[in-house]
């Protein structure tokens, strides 16, 4: 694979990103007792950072393609 250096330094930022997201003083915030729906925000907050990362390195990996 033979990316750009923006593309680069953007996957090293969304690397950061996730390792905040998934690290312990954000993931306390949503450590409460509270459903949503039925499902325990702890749960809609690990699924949901993750599809965001998902996403998000999708749209910067096809970025370079175009």
């Amino acid at each position: 694979m033979n990316f750009p250096r923006l593309t680069h330094q953007r996957l090293v930022a969304l690397f950061l990103l996730g390792c905040a997201l998934f690290n312990y003083p954000l993931l306390a915030v949503f450590n409460r007792a509270l459903d949503f729906l039925g499902v325990p925000l702890t749960y809609l907050y690990l699924f949901g950072a993750w599809a965001l990362l998902i996403v998000a390195l999708a749209l910067i990996t096809e970025r370079g393609r175009l």
